[in-house]
């Protein structure tokens, strides 16, 4: 993606945003303000919930009770209170804090979703969302307690609370009184109204900003697979033949289509490909070198199918009930059931998870002597060395973690409410979960480079191709050559953060004439 690069007011307009502008309110606190064009709707459907809060007819969420309690009424002076209780009731989560970019993007998606008009909140309601964003402000919501169905409950809950003024603020990872901090910033704690509680915490912001989360930490770490995966086919001296366009043209799958022409990009000019070119008695590569464009290029198709649909949902409107303004109608739906946010949740720990599956197996290849021709564990002096015996043990042990934390979490569900509450997504799990699957691949991905770049060590004076030689030299500007057995460990952290923070993506998106990873929408 192409993320903005300047922090200039970005203007929402509710409904269109973007995967540029998610990515970048995601990276950094991104100004923003709400298109002028909406406050009309917004202030006609907050007209129609003060109608209904004056009115006798019983209106789930103004003026009754909430969930298995819908059918209690409550009194016109108690409507305020309602709310109010609403959300220190809610305020139930435990855990570790979400983090900052996360919440970033749920200030900034319950903003845009209720700017809509479909929510019945006054234009103020907005504006507080907006200006504790642009303040800086990280209000502090413990990551666990969502189900993801009636909406993310109990995290949108501690969001309003620091809205209130009644919760806490995250400042430099500490937990502070929220009320101050507003005081501090000139923003008026919220006074909630009919319905806007309500308005607040039905959705799907938190589990739809986890999921973001986790397409944007992801990318990087994508990116940087495709160039270790390059390097390790020249180190295994491996062939460019798989990578043909006639082959993948003929199955048509594009996510396949597009991982070859990287590969064939990465791999182009390259010496040591061109001395194996006649006379290699191997007749065919191993799985793990030949078949990744079918297996990263199948991944890639389930993240950019992700990606499309967290934009759907980022820019949805999922509180209940909903306001249509047309006839003044109320109608109560189920919007805030988080399914497609699970489903493609899930879908995206599989493609994480096999990201790291193909990479530890080209790891395993590269260090038996009887598939990669190189010495064994990558060391002249095997015996007396152990070379990287036991950074593959490592590889192994986080790949198959991942296969763990692959099981769907979509397929579960346990009734709650009372059983009125009857099926659930878990999708705010699902999404969560994804984190520690991209801090794995992440580790799998450092330590192949490290192997590859050894294997390539064994091939000089022959060099690889000019993109595949700028990887080699950014690890070996940190990571010298190991001849010997040393401490390994801190190599494998520098590996890996060259493969999360953009220095290996940055390689292939400076190739000319690709594709990009995510389908422009």
């Amino acid at each position: 993606m192409k993320m903005l690069t300047t922090l200039t007011t970005l203007s929402v307009k509710p409904g269109h945003f973007n995967l540029d502008e998610l990515q970048a309110i995601h990276a950094d606190c991104q100004p923003l303000s709400i298109d002028a064009s909406a406050w009309n709707a917004v202030r006609a459907s907050a007209s129609v919930v003060q109608r209904a809060a004056q009115s006798d007819e019983p209106v789930y969420g103004v003026n009754t009770g909430f969930g298995k309690l819908a059918h209690q009424r409550i009194s016109q002076a108690q409507l305020d209170i309602l709310q109010v209780n609403l959300i220190r009731s809610h305020s139930v989560g435990v855990g570790e804090p979400l983090a900052p970019a996360v919440v970033r993007l749920m200030l900034a998606l319950k903003a845009a979703s209720l700017a809509r008009g479909y929510s019945g909140v006054r234009v103020g309601i907005i504006e507080t969302l907006i200006a504790v964003h642009n303040a800086g402000l990280v209000p502090y919501i413990p990551s666990q307690g969502s189900v993801g169905a009636s909406g993310d409950l109990a995290p949108l809950a501690h969001m309003t609370l620091a809205l209130m003024g009644e919760g806490e603020m995250l400042v430099d990872g500490l937990r502070q009184p929220a009320a101050p901090l507003l005081l501090k910033a000139g923003i008026a704690p919220l006074k909630l109204g009919a319905k806007e509680g309500l308005a607040l915490i039905n959705g799907t912001q938190t589990s739809t900003a986890l999921a973001l989360h986790a397409l944007f930490e992801f990318e990087p770490v994508l990116e940087a697979a495709l160039v270790v995966g390059a390097l390790t086919v020249d180190a295994a001296r491996g062939s460019d033949g798989p990578f043909d366009p006639r082959i993948h043209a003929l199955r048509g799958q594009p996510g396949q289509i597009d991982v070859a022409k990287y590969y064939r990009a990465l791999l182009d000019g390259s010496a040591i490909r061109h001395s194996h070119l006649d006379g290699d008695d191997r007749v065919q590569d191993p799985y793990c070198l030949r078949c990744q464009p079918q297996v990263v290029g199948a991944c890639l198709d389930q993240l950019r199918h992700a990606a499309l649909v967290l934009l759907r949902e980022a820019n949805a409107v999922t509180d209940n009930p909903l306001v249509f303004v047309e006839d003044g109608m109320l109608i109560s739906g189920g919007n805030f059931h988080a399914e497609p946010v699970a489903l493609v949740a899930d879908a995206m720990a599989l493609a994480i998870a096999e990201v790291g599956a193909i990479a530890e197996r080209r790891i395993a290849m590269l260090i038996d002597s009887s598939v990669s021709r190189l010495p064994p564990f990558l060391t002249a002096d095997a015996g007396l060395n152990s070379g990287f015996m036991i950074a593959h043990v490592t590889a192994a042990s986080l790949a198959s973690e991942n296969k763990s934390l692959a099981h769907p979490a979509s397929v579960d569900s346990l009734p709650t409410s009372a059983n009125q509450e009857d099926h659930v997504s878990m999708a705010t799990f699902a999404a969560r979960r994804l984190q520690p699957m991209i801090a794995n691949t992440a580790y799998i991905i450092g330590i192949e480079l490290l192997v590859a770049a050894q294997g390539i060590e064994f091939l000089r004076p022959l060099h690889t191709s000019i993109a595949l030689e700028s990887a080699h030299a950014l690890l070996r500007a940190q990571c010298p050559a190991m001849p010997q057995d040393r401490y390994l460990a801190p190599d494998i952290e520098v590996a890996t953060t060259l493969v999360r923070d953009g220095s290996l993506a940055q390689i292939l998106r400076s190739l000319p004439a690709l594709p990009p990873l995510w389908i422009p929408v």
